[in-house]
């Protein structure tokens, strides 16, 4: 199962439609279609409608990008993770990515890689994140086709800073392609992997299990309580057709069980007593009763004189 989890979508693109159905070609399972935000958030903020029918083979999830540069946009993050299935972090600058590694609710660290950073990655911080659940990723969309040379050259030594810094770890690569011919196939993904830094074992799960893991984690926090205890039901009032239903239900089938358990007690009686019949009437003779039947006999064959 491959994963490509930041393909840009807007409702009104035609080119939505042959992108997804060139992913599903490619091989693709998991495709997350992302709303990149700038700046303040609106009052009133809502995911928008997926695309009408979409590959069967392929499972589509919402997500923000939200592009951080002051900590204080951090207000509405935990209703974020309520609306959207993954929650992106753009930090811009070093405080930012600071902040949104050690205290920020997030699924993904997306670090724009195409442009010159001002500043450098460092491992504690880095590990925070990746102790934390949350993934960092590589976006080779911008930096692979039709960007220019710096782009290119920003984007693998960034990458090549990145993977260094966290050893390997907690990393996952996406696209963040518009247009189909932007796309990759999953091998190819993973041979530029190799071409970063990573072992082809580890650009395998940058695209496989590492993305698995991200989508996991970012349902079981939004189904669970802090991620540990499940919420299977909510607390509803039951419908009072459906409560009335199901006591009939029941008491039928008690009744009908009475009734079966009474004929097996009757049943059982009576093969009891059959039983015991047979045994009285098969039982053999004593001595002392075979003793007193035969001087009976004497007695009866000498007649009322021989006394």
């Amino acid at each position: 199962m491959f994963y490509d989890l930041n393909v840009p979508y807007s409702p009104d693109d035609p080119e939505v439609p042959h992108t997804l159905n060139f992913l599903a070609e490619l091989g693709y399972t998991t495709i997350a279609l992302s709303q990149t935000i700038t700046g303040k958030l609106p009052p009133s903020l809502t995911p928008p409608p997926l695309p009408p029918n979409p590959p069967k083979s392929l499972q589509l999830l919402t997500r923000l990008n939200l592009t951080l540069s002051d900590p204080a946009q951090n207000q509405r993050l935990s209703n974020l993770t309520q609306l959207y299935d993954l929650v992106a972090l753009r930090p811009t600058n070093e405080k930012a990515l600071l902040n949104a590694c050690t205290n920020l609710e997030c699924d993904v660290i997306s670090l724009d890689l195409s442009v010159r950073l001002p500043y450098h990655f460092k491992f504690k911080m880095l590990s925070a994140a990746v102790s934390r659940g949350v993934r960092l990723e590589i976006s080779y969309g911008p930096g692979v086709t039709g960007s220019g040379v710096d782009a290119r050259r920003n984007l693998i030594g960034n990458a090549m800073a990145l993977i260094r810094a966290t050893r390997g770890r907690g990393i996952i690569v996406s696209s963040e392609a518009r247009r189909a011919l932007n796309l990759r196939a999953p091998w190819d993904v993973i041979n530029l992997t190799c071409v970063w830094g990573l072992s082809q074992e580890r650009g395998k799960e940058a695209i496989c299990e590492e993305a698995r893991k991200v989508t996991a984690l970012a349902k079981l926090k939004r189904s669970s309580w802090r991620g540990i205890v499940d919420i299977v039901h909510g607390g509803e009032k039951a419908n009072p057709e459906n409560t009335a239903s199901n006591q009939k239900s029941t008491e039928k089938s008690n009744t009908t069980a009475q009734q079966d358990k009474g004929a097996d007690n009757l049943k059982r009686k009576a093969s009891i007593g059959s039983e015991a019949v047979t045994e009285e009437a098969e039982r053999p003779l004593s001595k002392r009763e075979m003793k007193r039947r035969a001087k009976k006999v004497r007695l009866e064959s000498r007649g009322p004189d021989a006394s």
